[in-house]
């Protein structure tokens, strides 16, 4: 008979081990830049203003707590997709776009993973390297074969390997989907340019690909949301079916509500039903029904122009913020005379820094200065401030130099 002490024993989510680690250390001086959470000045999380407001708002509307439809709110999903695609209203409705509300982004990877295993016989998925942890468990978990790292990062010049990754996608076998950081690009924070998104989709369309867009962070790349959503819109333009996963967590400091939804792109809306049925089949024997609060304050502030005006406004100051914190660190790591060149770290962008450090630099700076990031050297730009600043700069000199 198997028992419970039968299962295998796995190493825990590498992000919550050192996030675990940090609150157990009782060191005064600790720093944590390991989750993607914007920071105020003094570390503590930051609700954006007009977040609460429409809080109030749904709270003071809601007169049940009814059900929701498995595919959740269709204004939500609807304003959510507009906001990645622009002016979508004939294609809404002859059906050839469409929106499916999710738990969070990952929940949208999961559904749109699970429905291309299940009902398009989809085997092979390829996903960056380096990339957001979930992304290769997702495809494996929902039934694909075949998870294939292709090449994204050149480690030793910090900079995309397009060579290696046109290559890689060029060796796909047909039909293979491809998970794509449309800006943000998490782990590096380095993005494609417009030309190599072209020739990225020119690729795919000979090669039969299958577009996986995972937008988390729309607008907080350049600071500008049409300019982050450029290569999705050209892979529309180009005639491309696709999915697509959005996340919300970031983009209105809602981590914990999991608002998310996946965009649905078809050449055709003469099948929409019975693909919205098979959704609603998968989200039903998964959850039963998306939550309803996180997901109505989303869709009040994309659907009221006060509103919306006042979350861009506050959202740019933000982006804003990301792209001064990293001058300075640059900065002060120059001024430092730390090993190394440092341009990346202004040349990235978004929400992350990829140090590219290794596991025992990584190490050395927990054990001995209560610095705590991911094995993989990225930090959370935010969990930097004027404070602790210059302290992690004299860090990561001193575990540089006594860590070649």
């Amino acid at each position: 008979m198997v028992q419970f002490n039968d299962v295998p024993v796995v190493k825990q989510n590498g992000y919550i081990e050192v996030y675990t680690a940090f609150h157990n250390d009782i060191s005064p001086v600790k720093v944590d830049l390991v989750f993607g959470t914007f920071r105020k000045e003094d570390g503590g999380l930051y609700l954006l203003p007009v977040v609460k407001k429409a809080e109030n708002m749904v709270v003071n509307d809601t007169s049940n707590h009814d059900y929701l439809s498995p595919i959740g709110i269709e204004g939500f999903t609807k304003s959510a997709s507009k906001l990645l695609l622009g002016d979508i209203e004939k294609q809404w409705k002859d059906g050839t776009i469409f929106g499916v509300q999710s738990i969070g982004g990952a929940g949208a990877l999961k559904i749109g993973a699970e429905f291309l295993s299940r009902h398009m016989n989809c085997t092979t998925a390829y996903y960056p390297d380096p990339s957001y942890e979930i992304h290769g468990t997702v495809f494996s978990f929902c039934g694909f074969q075949n998870t294939i790292q292709y090449r994204y990062l050149s480690r030793e010049n910090k900079s995309i390997d397009f060579e290696g990754l046109c290559e890689d996608i060029s060796n796909a076998p047909f039909h293979s989907v491809v998970l794509l950081h449309a800006c943000g690009h998490n782990p590096t924070g380095l993005d494609l340019t417009k030309e190599q998104w072209r020739t990225v989709a020119e690729i795919m369309k000979e090669r039969k690909l299958i577009p996986f867009f995972d937008m988390a962070y729309q607008g907080m790349a350049s600071g500008d949301i049409e300019e982050d959503a450029w290569a999705i819109r050209y892979f529309y333009s180009e005639g491309f079916e696709f999915l697509s996963a959005q996340s919300f967590s970031k983009m209105f400091t809602m981590y914990n509500e999991r608002v998310g939804n996946l965009v649905v792109v078809l050449k055709s809306g003469y099948n929409t039903h019975s693909l919205k049925v098979h959704f609603e089949r998968i989200i039903s024997s998964s959850y039963s029904n998306p939550p309803n609060h996180g997901a109505r304050t989303v869709f009040k502030i994309l659907s009221n122009p006060e509103l919306y005006d006042e979350w861009l406004s506050s959202f740019k100051s933000m982006v804003y913020r990301i792209i001064e914190i990293r001058k300075a660190f640059r900065k002060a790591l120059e001024e430092e005379s730390a090993p190394g060149k440092w341009n990346h770290i202004t040349d990235q962008k978004g929400m992350f820094i990829l140090l590219g450090f290794t596991d025992s630099q990584v190490e050395y700076l927990r054990h001995f200065h209560h610095i705590y990031i991911v094995n993989c050297g990225r930090i959370n730009v935010t969990g930097l401030n004027t404070k602790n600043i210059s302290y992690v700069a004299k860090a990561i000199n001193d575990t540089l130099r006594k860590n070649i």
